[in-house]
């Protein structure tokens, strides 16, 4: 008896995600021109802008209303490709507004995310989408720093003085691998992809009186790690921003259209999203409704997804964003 062969999926056409504006002290009271968003008076100054969150919910297409996490757990198959372990959201993609400086902090890596409970840790990264002169974010420490003398910065409100400073620019990517002692500062508007994990331990705050979580923060910290500037790979049809462990992050030219098949660049591909870090297009194709991807809009290519164009309505620079497998469907 002939074995039946593997069942095939279902497509799943591209849809729209709604972001979550997500209240952070550090944030902006208007986040004009980039999204058309205020905070009214006595409310939360708004930090972060998150795009894939589990919570973010689709807007249009077959499923429009669902949560992104829920999609994930119904259809993990459609969503991530036949050959990808059912599991959640592998990433968090979400825009920084930073009007204050974040604390300073670290994110644990897989392993020590597993210990305490959680399904992984956090490896991110930042692609810088405007930036102004002098503007500098802390990513590691400096050579020849201490854990004694880690503990006796933050004890005496001198942290800084120990921490990697980098000068960022617009269009340049920086790594955060997990482990990495790091901070955001104000005059950058950031792109932050990073492995589906919201775990924070913050070593200094500022005095904001929230939480520290110094003890943890000192086990994941870790003293040399692949952190920094990534410098982009160029290639015929698009440009390789970071190609890390956990993602895949590109910038693509569409020049007037582009069809799926070469978006992807490679075969069998799986779940993509297409940000637009400036300008509008549009995704459409035969049988599939037309979905419009606004600026600092983005849109889930699932892998069942059918064939589809990308049109440039004017201006468009495509960001295309991918899971990377090995190590976090391990």
């Amino acid at each position: 008896m002939v074995s039946p062969g593997p069942i095939a999926q279902p497509e799943l056409a591209p849809f729209r995600i709604e972001p979550r504006f997500v209240g952070r002290v550090w944030g902006y009271l208007d986040l004009h021109p980039w999204y058309d968003r205020t905070v009214e008076p006595g409310g939360e100054p708004i930090g972060e802008v998150w795009l894939t969150g589990d919570d973010c919910l689709a807007v249009t297409g077959a499923h429009a209303g669902q949560k992104l996490g829920e999609l994930f757990e119904q259809m993990p198959a459609a969503l991530l490709g036949a050959g990808v372990p059912a599991q959640a959201s592998p990433l968090l993609i979400k825009l920084i507004f930073a009007r204050e400086k974040l604390s300073v902090q670290v994110h644990p890596d897989d392993e020590m995310a597993r210990k305490y409970g959680q399904p992984r840790g956090k490896t991110e990264c930042w692609y810088a989408l405007a930036a102004e002169p002098g503007a500098l974010v802390a990513v590691g420490l400096k050579p020849g720093v201490s854990l004694q003398k880690v503990r006796d910065g933050i004890a005496a409100g001198t942290l800084e003085e120990s921490l990697n400073l980098l000068p960022v620019s617009a269009g340049e990517m920086i790594l955060v691998e997990a482990g990495t002692v790091h901070a955001i500062w104000p005059g950058s508007i950031l792109l932050e992809t990073q492995q589906n994990c919201d775990i924070t331990y913050r070593m200094y705050d500022y005095g904001r009186g929230r939480e520290l979580h110094i003890e943890k923060s000192l086990e994941a910290l870790r003293f040399e790690t692949r952190a920094g500037k990534v410098r982009p790979r160029e290639l015929k049809d698009r440009t390789i921003l970071i190609d890390g462990d956990y993602f895949r992050i590109e910038r693509v030219p569409v020049d007037g259209s582009r069809g799926s098949r070469s978006l992807t660049g490679e075969p069998g591909a799986g779940l993509a999203y297409l940000f637009a870090a400036a300008g509008a297009g549009r995704i459409s194709g035969e049988g599939i409704a037309a979905v419009d991807l606004p600026a600092r809009g983005i849109v889930a290519v699932p892998a069942s997804s059918p064939e589809f164009m990308v049109e440039d309505l004017g201006g468009l620079d495509l960001i295309r964003i991918t899971p990377n497998w090995p190590q976090e469907s391990a």
